[in-house]
């Protein structure tokens, strides 16, 4: 069964791109035809590509991996921010902070100031200050948390971008290349599609548009999830001893053999002529 109905994509638009016009030729593989000046995406390889970036999500998260959702477009901010919360990854839905990927090191520890910062104002340390101070210290731990609030639990880099309108977020897609971040993307007619290792074709205009494709990248995570928890614990399941256990003999050892039979006869002379010598010696020593 399809990932996405036809049905589905053609309800939210995603079949739209962008006028003629305003085109890149690099997407003409994926043009099903022109209509009054603007050019149709073909959906049959939109539905297979859907499945293609789905499965890839799969199996990122049931490996451990993690996904960073990106959209900072108005039509994409609220439903990247929903979406990437109800999966438990980490998104940006605000202006992309230049090096959030290529400086890492930075960034994190921009985080960890914010952190610390609400640490202490929970903890009253601010509450001394004169009411413009305080003001001022609430005023950065709410830009910082504007901009770095989707990222602030994030361990480490990502395994893979997910991208909304890459012509927009070209500064993240220029970083995720830079580090080998494979790429999804929603991809439209007037995008360059060279630098994405997973595209889609579609809308990445229509609000509706990006609120179906992203659901499916969340659901992707959530399936993902799942099956590495059950992973996990089929690993730490204890090993039931009893299974193993064994009644019978083994080879005939379980029965009273003969040494002869079980060593050989030439194996028991020489163990038999060691014992002597050994007996033999310490019968000297005490004498």
């Amino acid at each position: 069964m399809a990932i996405v109905s036809m049905k589905a994509l053609l309800e939210t638009g995603v079949h739209f791109g962008h006028r003629t016009r305003r085109w890149n030729p690099k997407m003409k593989p994926y043009i099903f035809t022109e209509r009054n000046g603007i050019h149709i995406i073909d959906l049959q390889q939109t539905i297979g590509m859907i499945e293609d970036a789905y499965n890839v999500v799969r199996d990122v998260v049931a490996e451990g991996g993690s996904v960073m959702f990106v959209g900072t477009k108005r039509q994409a901010q609220d439903t990247i921010a929903t979406e990437a919360t109800r999966a438990g990854q980490p998104y940006v839905s605000e202006r992309w902070l230049g090096g959030t990927l290529t400086n890492w090191k930075t960034i994190s520890q921009r985080i960890v100031y914010l952190k610390n910062l609400e640490r202490r104002r929970d903890a009253g340390e601010f509450d001394a200050l004169k009411k413009r101070e305080k003001l001022r210290v609430e005023r950065e731990i709410n830009n910082l948390n504007r901009r770095l609030g989707g990222i602030r639990e994030m361990q480490g880099l990502p395994e893979v971008l997910f991208v909304v309108d890459v012509n927009h977020e070209e500064t993240a897609v220029h970083e995720a290349n830079i580090l080998d971040i494979p790429i999804i993307a929603m991809v439209d007619t007037n995008c360059n599609p060279d630098k994405i290792e997973y595209l889609i074709p579609s809308n990445d205009d229509a609000i509706r548009a990006i609120k179906l494709i992203t659901s499916k990248m969340a659901d992707a995570v959530l399936e993902g999830m799942a099956a590495r928890k059950e992973s996990l614990v089929e690993e730490e399941a204890p090993i039931d001893l009893d299974s193993y256990s064994y009644s019978g003999s083994f080879d005939g050892l379980g029965e009273d053999v003969a040494d002869e039979e079980l060593l050989g006869a030439s194996t028991l002379a020489k163990i038999e002529e060691a014992a002597a010598a050994a007996e033999a010696k310490k019968v000297e020593e005490i004498v």
